[in-house]
C-alpha cells in the first residue's frame, strides 16, 4: 500500500578501501526504512557515486560527483580506513573534498574511522595521511570495529539528524484553487575562514512563503503575529504580489529571550475580499 513520505537523501562517502563498510551503511539505511518509514512517513535514499552518479563530461570527475551527490544530499556519512585517497586539485582527497563541500552547505556530516586490522600490504603513507586528517578534525568523529557497530552508529546518526530536521508530516499533493499559502522555516550554516585558514560557521534563518494555489495573491503583507517573541522579520512593509506557484524568501533574525510562540500573519486580497492567516514557525 502506498503512503506519502518525506524523502531524505543520505550520501555515503569513503575512499576505495572500504567497499564492505559502504555496503554496511547502505544496508543500515534500508533497515531503518523497513522499520520506520511507514510510521514516521520518512524514506531514506542512499546515494553512492559508484551506483548513483550519472556519467557526464565537461568538468572534473570529483566536481561532477559533488554536483550530483553532495549538493543534493541532506546527510553525509563519511568513512575512513587505511586510505585517505588521491588528491583532486581542490583537496587532499575526493572524500575530504566532499566533506568540505557539505560543510559549506551546512549539511549534517558524520565521520567514522575503522579500527579494524590493517592488511600486510597497506600503504603506510596513506595510513599516515588518514591519521593526520583525523588529528586535524575540528569536531567529533566516531570509530567502529565491526559491521554491527557501524550499523548502530548509522542508526544513531540518522535519528539525531531527523530530530534536528523536524520534517513533520509531508504535504499531500492536492489540486488547489484560489490562494493557498505554505510557510516553511529553514536555515543554513555559512562557513568563513579566519586569517589562519580555520573555518568558523554562522547560521542564517529565513522563511520560504509559497503560494500553492492557482490564483495570484495581491496586496500581500507579511507581519510578525507575536511581536513579543524572539522572531524578527526582514520583510518589505509595502504590499506585494505573490503569484501562483511563486515562493518569496523572507530573512529572519532570532534573538535571545522573547515570550510566546513564533507566529507569522499573512494578509492579502483575494476575489476583492481582505483575508489573513496565521502560521506557527
Amino acid at each position: 500500500m502506498t503512503f506519502v513520505a518525506n524523502v531524505v537523501r543520505v550520501m555515503i562517502a569513503s575512499p576505495s578501501d572500504l567497499s564492505t563498510s559502504r555496503d554496511t551503511v547502505e544496508a543500515a539505511i534500508h533497515g531503518w526504512n523497513t522499520a520506520n518509514s511507514k510510521n514516521k512517513q520518512i524514506v531514506l535514499l542512499p546515494w553512492r557515486w559508484e551506483t548513483s552518479a550519472v556519467p557526464t563530461l565537461g568538468d572534473r570527475a570529483q566536481a561532477l560527483i559533488n554536483l550530483q551527490g553532495v549538493d543534493d544530499s541532506d546527510i553525509v556519512i563519511a568513512l575512513f580506513g587505511s586510505r585517505l585517497g588521491s588528491p583532486t586539485g581542490e583537496a587532499v582527497s575526493g572524500t575530504v573534498e566532499e566533506i568540505n563541500r557539505a560543510l559549506g552547505h551546512g549539511t549534517p556530516i558524520h565521520v567514522y574511522f575503522s579500527k579494524g586490522m590493517l592488511a600486510n600490504d597497506v600503504d603506510l603513507e596513506q595510513v599516515a595521511a588518514v591519521r593526520e586528517f583525523k588529528n586535524g578534525i575540528e569536531g567529533l568523529y566516531g570509530e567502529f570495529t565491526s559491521d554491527s557497530e557501524l550499523n548502530f552508529e548509522v542508526w544513531k546518526a540518522i535519528e539525531h539528524d531527523l530530530a534536528m530536521l523536524g520534517l513533520g508530516a509531508p504535504a499531500v499533493p492536492k489540486t488547489n484553487t484560489g490562494v493557498d499559502f505554505l510557510v516553511q522555516p529553514d536555515s543554513a550554516r555559512e562557513v568563513k575562514y579566519n586569517s589562519k585558514g580555520q573555518p568558523r560557521s554562522t547560521m542564517r534563518w529565513w522563511l520560504d512563503i509559497t503560494n500553492r494555489g492557482s490564483q495570484d495573491a495581491v496586496n500581500v503583507l507579511i507581519e510578525n503575529a507575536n511581536p513579543a517573541s524572539a522572531l524578527h522579520l526582514m520583510a518589505d512593509e509595502e504590499p506585494t504580489t505573490i503569484h501562483a506557484g511563486q515562493t518569496r524568501r523572507v530573512p529572519t533574525l532570532l534573538t535571545m529571550g522573547g515570550d510566546g510562540q513564533k507566529k507569522v500573519r499573512i494578509s492579502w486580497t483575494e476575489d476583492g475580499e481582505e483575508r489573513s492567516k496565521e502560521f506557527h514557525v
